[in-house]
């Protein structure tokens, strides 16, 4: 039987992130992909120029429209723009049965905040609790644990602290250190260090998405989570080092073939 992984997410017209990135990711992993779209945005790999956050009750209609006829075996949330969507979504996967990858898409990689305080709150109090795993970059894991990470123990840190909001599990993405990329996943109490050789490249755009989409996209073919994380963080790191060079900014990771080749 085919296996059904759900995305939630924004739309990127330049196709290198959002929910774009994740369809195209579930079906390098053999899955079924199926969209919830959140906002639109005007964007490609130079600047983001307009965004447009949907009203929580399409988004919600999206979303039960998909889990009555094609319910997933697992899904993630990208950019969910404001605290009306964040709480509709927390409050629907209360009765989720299968798991949820939360990417937070709350700051960017350049550090500027992407949702304003009261949707933080939101995140974190209600979205987290909800959820199987949370992806957060250290700009994004500083502000949910409030501390400075600097190197990979104050990732551990910052991972147990977040863990403490009922998440279930924890990536710290460490691509913003310098040296080697590393990742930080807390799960069963204990921290797993997962190392990567780092890529010199300026085409990194929707790293993030896509390293979340092929977890959900392991999760969905059964996949346990730890291998599922490893797994995945091979595949972006192939597919940076693969990266097909479109655009004149951050360009767009591989996605159009078989990265490990």
């Amino acid at each position: 039987m085919t296996s059904v992984a759900l995305t939630i997410a924004g739309s990127d017209p330049s196709g290198g992130a959002g929910l774009q990135a994740d369809l195209k990711t579930f079906h390098q992993h053999g899955v079924y992909g199926t969209s919830v779209v959140t906002l639109l945005t005007v964007q490609n790999t130079q600047a983001v120029s307009a965004v447009e956050i949907l009203d929580s009750n399409f988004v919600l209609a999206q979303l039960e429209a998909v889990l009555a006829d094609i319910p997933p075996n697992a899904a993630k949330t990208g950019a969910l723009g404001n605290v009306s969507n964040i709480e509709a979504i927390a409050e629907r996967a209360k009765s989720f049965a299968f798991p949820l990858v939360v990417d937070p898409v709350m700051i960017s990689k350049h550090g500027t905040a992407l949702i304003d305080d009261e949707a933080v709150d939101a995140f974190t109090h209600q979205l987290l609790p909800n959820a199987f795993l949370v992806t957060p970059n250290l700009h994004e894991a500083a502000k949910l644990a409030a501390l400075e990470i600097t190197n990979v123990r104050s990732m551990e840190q910052a991972a147990e602290a977040i863990a403490r909001f009922g998440v279930a599990n924890v990536l710290v993405k460490g691509g913003h250190l310098d040296g080697d990329a590393v990742d930080v996943l807390w799960t069963d109490g204990r921290a797993h260090t997962l190392p990567a050789p780092r890529v010199n490249t300026q085409h990194t755009h929707g790293t993030g998405c896509v390293l979340s989409a092929a977890i959900t996209a392991r999760l969905a073919n059964g996949e346990s989570l730890v291998p599922a994380v490893k797994a995945a963080k091979q595949f972006i790191t192939a597919a940076i080092r693969t990266s097909p060079g479109l655009g004149s900014g951050f360009g767009p990771v591989n996605l159009h073939s078989d990265a490990d080749s």
